[in-house]
């Protein structure tokens, strides 16, 4: 519209409320139901109304602008129609006059809608030409805006399968480290558990005669045979027999002899484990000091009880 409506539009709005007076009443009267009669008359007054603005905004119906000239034309051939019964029930000039307001305001306001569109305005092909681009621009928009949401969600999908396949390499990792636990724990207890009779088979003569050439020069030059014939302590007998008699290996002490030995000739555990190894090299350490703590124990309850 223009700053100032033209004088056309003053007219075209008088003779718009005096057809919807005039419809109004005649239709209500025509009706014989009072205000049933009048919501009806409304109701046809109220879709002219309507659809005078339709056609003022260029409203168009499936790319079609003639439907709504068309719907006004039709409304106003309704009422007339109902305003010529009713004119016929009173007498034929009614007939014939009653539907001159309706049709001439719709006539007059042909012509006012005409007189407020702007020369310049877009046709309504131009119009639809333009909401054709911007529904292609909404269009690519919300299309590029699903596409980042489709990644997001692979992303994120791959990124929680990363997660659990790292949390099963983790909880594998822990069942492994359990496991060789156990097993050492497991170890370390059946090699408490072995008796000392179970020990490793003796060393050959060259280890004993090794072993007794490094008691001998611990101790000094000395004869390596006692005079009597037999030595005074199984690891004496270990340095005799090594070098005077071939069948060292069957003749050796035992190693609970050592072990009794080493604990009455020493005063701490660890120093009695150490010459019982120095002696016996081949023999596993752990049932060594097993036996060493187990004789230990009993001397102190035998000095207990004594």
């Amino acid at each position: 519209m223009k700053t100032r409506p033209p004088a056309i539009i003053y007219g075209a709005a008088a003779l718009a409320a005096l057809s919807l007076a005039w419809s109004a009443y005649a239709i209500t009267d025509l009706m014989h139901s009072g205000k049933f009669g009048l919501s009806v008359a409304l109701a046809g007054d109220i879709g002219w109304v309507t659809v005078l603005w339709a056609e003022w905004r260029g409203v168009t119906i499936a790319g079609r602008s003639w439907a709504a000239p068309l719907a006004g034309w039709l409304i106003a051939a309704g009422v007339a129609l109902l305003l010529v019964i009713h004119g016929a029930e009173h007498s034929r000039g009614q007939a014939i006059a009653g539907p001159f307001v309706v049709l001439v305001g719709k006539v007059v306001w042909m012509f006012a809608l005409a007189a407020m569109k702007d020369p310049a305005a877009l046709t309504p092909e131009q119009q639809a030409e333009i909401h054709d681009v911007m529904r292609s621009s909404a269009y690519v928009a919300q299309l590029h805006e699903a596409s980042v949401e489709r990644l997001h969600l692979a992303a994120e999908a791959e990124i929680a399968r990363i997660k659990a396949e790292a949390r099963t390499t983790l909880a594998r990792d822990e069942a492994d480290f359990e496991i060789g636990l156990e097993r050492l724990d497991k170890q370390a207890a059946i090699q408490r558990r072995t008796p000392l009779a179970i020990a490793p088979p003796a060393p050959s003569f060259d280890r004993v005669a090794e072993q007794a050439n490094a008691v001998i020069g611990d101790q000094g030059e000395q004869p390596p045979i006692i005079a009597n014939g037999a030595a005074s302590s199984p690891s004496d007998q270990i340095a005799s027999k090594a070098v005077s008699s071939p069948n060292a290996d069957r003749e050796q002490p035992s190693l609970a002899d050592l072990v009794r030995e080493q604990v009455a000739s020493t005063a701490s555990n660890s120093d009695a484990v150490r010459g019982v190894m120095t002696l016996r090299p081949d023999a596993n350490k752990e049932s060594v000091g097993a036996a060493v703590r187990r004789e230990r124990r009993r001397n102190e309850l035998k000095d207990g009880y004594a």
